[in-house]
């Protein structure tokens, strides 16, 4: 048994009595939708055309959103419907970036992860989708793909039909008839902040929180991008790809940006937790000196410091945080995010027992929970990457080089760690020039897969844009003067000299130059439409 949909856009009128019957039938929120109908027109007047495109969860085969859900508050029946338990969720909106079909939303009465779930209360006692029963034209068709004698199995036989974004290997279970490119690729329209007849601009829930006006005093860095020249808005203007007759009139609001400054902050966090301990590593494996006593303290006191403040802004970041402990007691260990969150744990655990050791001068012991350490504080590091390669609806983070990207970036923030703990203890001056080369390594390093991030060649247009946006749209400000000058180039120049209060400003200017970079890695890629 397998459960699709048809749309038939040979019938389809755009009445929205879909989106109507099925906010009825769920009690959707104003502002929301589990489906909704997008208006696309082509032509120029007189020779014009209106499409109408039903847009839904498509019921996936193989669903990133039930892969990456960490505490399996999405999960795939036996009959193929991809259904929800909002009890569970904690509102991490993984699933939203994981969806390249924009199906999910945070539900702004109870700040839960939603979708439309095939009326699965209604196939259980042998009833149509409440879209399906009240189509005036019967434009959409249900039931089970699996059964011959189906109409949808009949349907699927017998016309051509299309699908959203099949090279994203979901095995999508939503097909349209006489489906056109400029209504089902998203990168074909831009989307707008209104329409002729939607008010609804902004969006409700979720995004209302990331409202522009509130989202400039919240995070930092949208100030800075205004200083820098940058803009707040959605990123507008010609596209290679788009068909210059057509244009998008109606459309469901804007979802936001769904990852905010918590997750910047988190994965910078996260990077100095992991590399003041890796410091620690490297200096017992290639140096003949011993790391002072002082500066081993330090340094594991800020990686755990951090490491705290790292858990506390994920914490933060969830619509239902008074469930984040779901994550370790009720976990889908498909999830990146629940494997990253016992890595954490155990990390915390390992730093704390090492300082025991060493309290305690149990050489042995010490050593051990050294490497083991240091093995977790690079899947620390690193975790972030698989998430974001979870991630399957932002085509940016699908990078292979990601993983490095945040190793390097660790090992960078643990050495600029060292040098402002060196000047400002003026113990350990006789390892500066260890903490000068690695910063050395480390800085070359990093504008090495960075670039190789930019220049690679990227497969798909979204990647492109997003690379477009980084280097010479929104971002270009904040990534040539914010995050390679002023977070790469000056702290060379200053590290170059060896001179312990310029190290220390140099490291200073190196963690700020970190947190620009992932603040543009983090955001970019959600400019992006997804429908």
């Amino acid at each position: 048994m397998k459960f699709g949909f048809i749309i038939d856009n040979r019938k389809c009128i755009g009445c929205h009595a879909c989106t109507v019957a099925c906010k009825s039938e769920h009690d959707v929120p104003i502002g929301v939708n589990r489906t909704w109908v997008k208006y696309v027109e082509k032509g120029e007047y007189p020779n014009t055309r209106r499409l109408f495109s039903v847009m839904r969860c498509n019921h996936c085969e193989d669903a990133p959103c039930v892969t990456i859900c960490p505490v399996t508050a999405l999960h795939t029946r036996e009959d193929g419907i991809v259904d929800f338990d909002n009890r569970r969720c904690i509102g991490c909106k993984s699933c939203m970036q994981a969806c390249p079909y924009d199906a999910l939303y945070i539900d702004p009465s109870n700040h839960t992860a939603a979708k439309c779930n095939y009326c699965a209360h209604r196939i259980d006692i042998g009833l149509e989708p409440a879209c399906v029963n009240v189509c005036p034209e019967h434009a959409i068709v249900s039931g089970d793909m699996d059964d011959s004698q189906s109409e949808i199995a009949q349907l699927l036989a017998r016309e051509q039909v299309t699908s959203r974004k099949v090279e994203k290997g979901t095995v999508p279970k939503l097909f349209y008839i006489e489906g056109d490119e400029s209504s089902l690729r998203p990168s074909a329209t831009e989307q707008s902040e209104s329409y002729l007849w939607s008010s609804q601009s902004r969006g409700v829930g979720h995004y209302a929180q990331y409202a522009e006006s509130r989202k400039a005093a919240a995070d930092p860095m949208q100030m800075l991008e205004q200083l820098a020249g940058g803009t707040s808005k959605k990123i507008t203007g010609p596209n290679k790809s788009k068909p210059a007759d057509a244009r998008r009139v109606y459309d469901a609001p804007s979802k936001g940006v769904l990852w905010g400054w918590e997750v910047v902050a988190y994965t910078w966090t996260k990077a100095i937790a992991a590399g003041s301990f890796l410091m620690i590593f490297l200096a017992s494996l290639f140096e003949s000196t011993v790391l002072p006593n002082s500066l081993q303290w330090l340094a594991v006191i800020f990686s755990l410091v951090f490491l705290a403040l790292t858990g506390a802004f994920l914490i933060k970041d969830l619509d239902k945080p008074s469930r984040f402990a779901y994550v370790l007691l009720r976990p889908q260990w498909n999830s990146w995010l629940v494997r990253g969150g016992y890595a954490i744990t155990v990390y915390g655990a390992l730093l704390t027992l090492w300082g025991v050791a060493k309290y305690l001068e149990w050489g042995w012991m010490e050593t051990l929970m050294l490497w083991v350490g240091t093995l977790f504080a690079i899947i620390t590091a690193t975790y972030t990457a698989f998430l974001f390669a979870q991630a399957k609806g932002r085509d940016f983070w699908q990078s292979p080089t990601l993983s490095l990207h945040m190793l390097v970036h660790a090992i960078m923030a643990g050495a600029a760690v060292f040098a402002v703990l060196i000047f400002l203890t003026g113990n350990g001056a006789q390892w500066n020039p260890f903490v000068q080369s690695t910063l050395f390594i480390s800085i070359a390093l990093n504008l090495i897969v960075v670039f190789a991030e930019i220049i690679s060649s990227h497969p798909t247009a979204d990647a492109k844009k997003t690379v477009q946006m980084i280097v010479s749209g929104r971002y270009k400000n904040l990534f040539w003067q914010g995050s390679l000058v002023l977070g790469n180039l000056i702290p060379l120049i200053l590290i170059w000299t060896g001179w312990g209060f310029l190290m220390a400003l140099g490291g200073i200017l190196l963690l700020a130059g970190l947190y620009i970079t992932e603040h543009i890695w983090v955001n970019a890629p959600q400019q992006i439409q997804l429908s």
